[in-house]
C-alpha cells in the first residue's frame, strides 16, 4: 500500500508540474461597434467575443459578455468598425500565379509552384480570407501547403486542398500546349471507369481533401469545348460515388449546360463557373441543393489585362466568348435562388484581390448581405466545416475580420480589411 501511494503521489506531482508547464491559453475580448450576425441576415450592435484560446467562447451584448471576461483578457476595441466572421473564397489556385497563363506556366517546377502558394497564401489571409477551398494544384503543392500552414511554419489560411484536378486525355486539365513528341499527359489524367476510380483513391491517398473534376472544357486551354462534356455519365457517377464513399465531396468545373446537368444529376456537391447554365440547369441544382461558385470577378481584370500577359489569342477569343454570357446565365440563376458559395478563381487574376467579387455578385443581383452570407455560412457549409468557421458563434474558430464603413451600404469596403484573425491570433490590425 505504501508503494501505491508513493507512486500515486509521484503521479500526481507530475501531473502538477506537466499542467504548470503548459503554455495558458490566452483570453481575448473584442468589443464590436457593429457585428455581422451572417447566420440570420443581421448586424448587432454593441457587441462583444469572448475568445479563449483559438475559439469564440461567448458572443453577445457588450455589458454581459464583458463582465464574464476575466481581468487579464486582452481587449481589441473594434467599436468603430463592422465586425464579420472570417471571410471564405470556396474557388482559388494559391500555387498559381496569372503571369504563368498560357506557356509561360511551362517552365514552373512542383516546387517552385509551392513557393509561389506560400507567397500568395499569405497575401489571401492577410486580405481578410482565413479559409480557401483550393480547387487544384500540381504535385498536391496545395496538400503541402495546407500542411505547412497547420504546422506553423508559414502563414495562411485554413485549406480544403484538392490536388491535382481530375481530367481527361486532351481536356481542360491536361497540357495541351506541348508538342506530340513530348507524350506528355498531367498527372490527374484519367480515362474509363477503372481509371476514373483508381484516380480518386490515389487522390485521397496523398491527402485530398476534395475532389475536383472538369466537367466541361475551359477557358485557359488548348483545344477543348468550354461547351463540350468531357467525361461519360458513367465514369461521373463512379467518380461522385466513390469521392463520397470515402467521405470526400466533388467540385465540378463546369461551363456548358451539358456539363453542368450532367454534373448535378451525377451528385457532384458543387458547379464551379456555370457561365451556360440554362433554366433546366437551375432547376437541377435548386431541387438537388448543389452549390453553385460563379467565379464572376476575373472577367473584368482579364479584360483589361490580357494584353500585358500575353496570353495565347486562342484563350482570349474563347474568353471573349465565355464571360459575357457568363454575366447574363449566372444574374438568372441568382434571381431564381440557386444556392451560392463564394469563389474567385484567384490565380487567373493577382491574390489578394478576391474580395472584388462581392460587388460583381452584388451587381448581379444579391444583396451585400447574400453576397456576404456567400463568403461564410454557405460556404462554411459547402465545405462541410459549419461547426468551425463561417460565422461569429460559440465553438467556431476565432476568424474575425473588421472594416471600416458599412459593407451592406457599400460592399466593396470588403476590399479593404482593418482587422484579420484567425484562429485567435491577430494577422493585420491597422
Amino acid at each position: 500500500m505504501k508503494r501505491v501511494s508513493a507512486l500515486l503521489l509521484t503521479l500526481a506531482l507530475i501531473s502538477v508540474s506537466l499542467l504548470a508547464q503548459a503554455p495558458q491559453k490566452e483570453t481575448v475580448l473584442i468589443k464590436a461597434g457593429r457585428l455581422v450576425d451572417v447566420r440570420n441576415g443581421r448586424v448587432l450592435t454593441d457587441q462583444a467575443i469572448l475568445i479563449e484560446g483559438d475559439r469564440i467562447k461567448e458572443v453577445g451584448p457588450a455589458q454581459a459578455v464583458s463582465s464574464h471576461a476575466p481581468a487579464s483578457a486582452r481587449v481589441i476595441d473594434l467599436s468603430n468598425s463592422t465586425v464579420l466572421p472570417g471571410l471564405i473564397d470556396c474557388h482559388t489556385h494559391l500555387t498559381f500565379d496569372p503571369n504563368h497563363t498560357g506557356y509561360a506556366g511551362l517552365s514552373i517546377s512542383i516546387p517552385r509552384e509551392a513557393l509561389y502558394g506560400a507567397k500568395n497564401a499569405k497575401v489571401t489571409l492577410e486580405a481578410g480570407f482565413t479559409t480557401v477551398r483550393n480547387v487544384g494544384a500540381g504535385g498536391y503543392s496545395d496538400v503541402a501547403l495546407r500542411d505547412a500552414i497547420e504546422a506553423g511554419d508559414v502563414p495562411g489560411p485554413r485549406i480544403d486542398a484538392a490536388g491535382p484536378g481530375i481530367g481527361v486525355t486532351g481536356g481542360h486539365f491536361d497540357n495541351s500546349l506541348l508538342a506530340p513528341e513530348f507524350h506528355f499527359s498531367r498527372e490527374s489524367i484519367a480515362d474509363g471507369l477503372p481509371a476514373v476510380m483508381a484516380k480518386v483513391r490515389e487522390e485521397v491517398k496523398y491527402g485530398a481533401d476534395v475532389i475536383k473534376i472538369s466537367a466541361t472544357g475551359g477557358v485557359l486551354s488548348k483545344g477543348d469545348s468550354p461547351e463540350a462534356t468531357q467525361f461519360s455519365d458513367e465514369e461521373i457517377r463512379a467518380i461522385v460515388i466513390e469521392a463520397h464513399r470515402l467521405g470526400r465531396k466533388v467540385a465540378a468545373h463546369a461551363h456548358g449546360a451539358a456539363g453542368i446537368k450532367q454534373a448535378v444529376l451525377a451528385g457532384v456537391d458543387s458547379i464551379e463557373h456555370g457561365s451556360f447554365i440554362d433554366d433546366e440547369a437551375i432547376r437541377l441544382m435548386k431541387e438537388k441543393g448543389t452549390y453553385l461558385v460563379p467565379t464572376v470577378y476575373l472577367m473584368d481584370w482579364f479584360v483589361e489585362n490580357y494584353q500585358r500577359m500575353r496570353v495565347p489569342e486562342f484563350m482570349v477569343e474563347k474568353a471573349k466568348i465565355v464571360m459575357p454570357a457568363a454575366r447574363q446565365n449566372i444574374a438568372r440563376a441568382f434571381k431564381a435562388g440557386v444556392k451560392v458559395a463564394f469563389g474567385t478563381d484567384a490565380a487567373v487574376y493577382p491574390h489578394g484581390l478576391n474580395a472584388r467579387e462581392f460587388a460583381v455578385m452584388v451587381k448581379l443581383g444579391l444583396t451585400p448581405m447574400q453576397s456576404i452570407q456567400a463568403a461564410t455560412v454557405n460556404a462554411a457549409d459547402l465545405l462541410g466545416w459549419s461547426d468551425r468557421i463561417g460565422s461569429i458563434e460559440a465553438g467556431r474558430f476565432a476568424d474575425i475580420i473588421a472594416v471600416s464603413g458599412d459593407p451592406l451600404t457599400d460592399v466593396s469596403v470588403l476590399e479593404h480589411v482593418a482587422f484579420v484573425m484567425k484562429g485567435g491570433q491577430v494577422i493585420v490590425k491597422h
